[in-house]
């Protein structure tokens, strides 16, 4: 009896480990866009867009942010950290940087150089996630993968590209003035050929 009690904890932990793990995660952040929303336009959405997401997504309704100010990338960093600004480092869209002496941009990184653009604004202010303090749920998911698992962060803004996608990031790419999508050397040496093409291809025309 204790060998089939045995056998049968050995096969329900087999089991529970050989679950399949989903393909494709995708993390979607619109700023200031209220809960509410999401039922006040209800009707304007699609089947498989928003309404998807609400009703076969999993859904917090009464959510708070525990610090102030709300800016843009402290919000990014605290939803993907899981950390207060006081831990993950990201106090505000720029800060003043004491021992620095200086206000500081949440992305700036001068020990990297801007791939994609040769917009004079683009390569003065090279971005990465340097200074994030804390890791991210993609950071997690890369470790977890033995960095086997592909994370690419993309958004108009360089910190909703950057900050989400985490100090571990295969890419993040995000637009430039001039309505390309560009990166940094802290991800790779030039672009990848698909955002080459997109790019050629002025979708936003």
């Amino acid at each position: 009896m204790k060998n089939c009690i045995l056998a049968l904890i050995c096969i329900l932990s087999l089991s529970s480990q050989a679950q399949e793990r989903p393909k494709l995660v995708v993390g979607i952040v619109v700023d200031q866009m209220k809960m509410e929303y999401l039922y006040r336009f209800y009707n304007d959405f699609s089947e498989g867009g928003f309404k998807r997401l609400v009703n076969k997504g999993y859904t917090f309704h009464n959510m708070h942010y525990n610090y102030v100010p709300t800016y843009t990338a402290p919000g990014h960093a605290t939803i993907y950290t899981g950390a207060t600004p006081n831990i993950h480092g990201i106090v505000g869209n720029e800060w003043f940087h004491r021992t620095l002496g200086k206000t500081v941009y949440c992305t700036d990184d001068d020990g990297v150089k801007t791939i994609g653009s040769t917009a004079e604004v683009d390569l003065k202010n090279p971005m990465s996630p340097k200074n994030l303090q804390a890791t991210t749920i993609t950071d997690e998911l890369r470790l977890s993968t033995n960095f086997k698992g592909k994370v690419i962060g993309m958004s108009l803004k360089d910190r909703g590209a950057i900050l989400p996608a985490g100090h571990f990031a295969n890419w993040a790419f995000w637009f430039s003035k001039n309505g390309d999508f560009i990166s940094s050397t802290f991800y790779g040496d030039k672009l990848p050929d698909w955002v080459t093409k997109f790019n050629a291809e002025k979708h936003y025309l």
